[in-house]
């Protein structure tokens, strides 16, 4: 059987001499294993670095067997951010949070459209470097596609619309200033700018927005083990 697709590819491990297992987040099949043959060789190893875009043929004998993939540059976004390591850390970070989160042969279309806008945006030069924002909102998208999406509409105490800045670890849901404040120890911080569409954070607001997340993907979707890469862009971050 064989498929045809387009494809970003989340990680590549090399297997026997020369071949690799390339895994790719596919706009129709959803993130899909296949083997490389080659692809760990050096002119190769180029062409399936995370976060390059490709077109894929993938076949196989049976559609439960691993089968091998035919690979083509559609976008060598890796190579572009090379000379940027903010952002090729950036790039990491989701393409392994990405790998680490979504079950395998399950088409994720909103995934998938949201981390091509995600790369789309480190090279936005004019948008004034927001695509650390760009990056957390698309973390908010994939609890949510997941099934643990967050609830920033109204307080979950009080029923309020204003003045939230607080969730709760226990339900992702929004709690109000005045509800908060007896229990600041135990909420996490909600930053101001995921209330408003379209706004981009500032550098103390988007690590306290990854605080937000990360503290929900460790819970209900790492198992406890958060991918080294998005542990070094948090770092990046706080550092930049």
């Amino acid at each position: 059987m064989e498929w045809r697709d387009q494809g970003i590819v989340l990680s590549a491990r090399k297997h026997g001499e020369s071949s690799a297992i390339v895994t790719v987040l596919t706009a129709e099949h959803g993130r899909h294993a296949g083997l490389v043959r080659g692809g760990a060789g050096r002119r190769a190893r180029g062409l399936y670095q995370p976060g390059n875009r490709l077109a894929v043929v993938w076949r196989a004998r049976l559609a439960e067997q691993l089968g091998s993939y035919t690979c083509e540059m559609i976008d060598a976004t890796a190579a572009v951010l090379l000379d940027d390591p903010l952002r090729l850390a950036g790039l990491s970070a989701a393409c392994a949070v990405a790998d680490r989160s979504l079950p395998e042969r399950q088409p994720q279309v909103s995934i998938y459209q949201g981390l091509n806008i995600l790369i789309d945006s480190f090279g936005d030069d004019e948008g004034g470097g927001d695509w650390p924002s760009v990056y957390l909102k698309w973390e908010i998208g994939l609890l949510q596609e997941m099934g643990f999406g967050l609830d920033f509409s109204q307080c979950a105490a009080t029923g309020v619309t204003e003045n939230l800045t607080h969730v709760s670890p226990k339900t992702g849901r929004a709690v109000c200033a005045a509800a908060a404040a007896p229990y600041k120890g135990k909420l996490l911080a909600l930053p101001p700018f995921l209330l408003q569409s379209g706004i981009a954070g500032n550098a103390a607001d988007v690590i306290s927005g990854l605080a937000l997340t990360g503290y929900f993907l460790e819970r209900h979707v790492f198992d406890g083990a958060t991918p080294d890469a998005r542990h070094r862009l948090v770092e990046r971050l706080r550092k930049s």
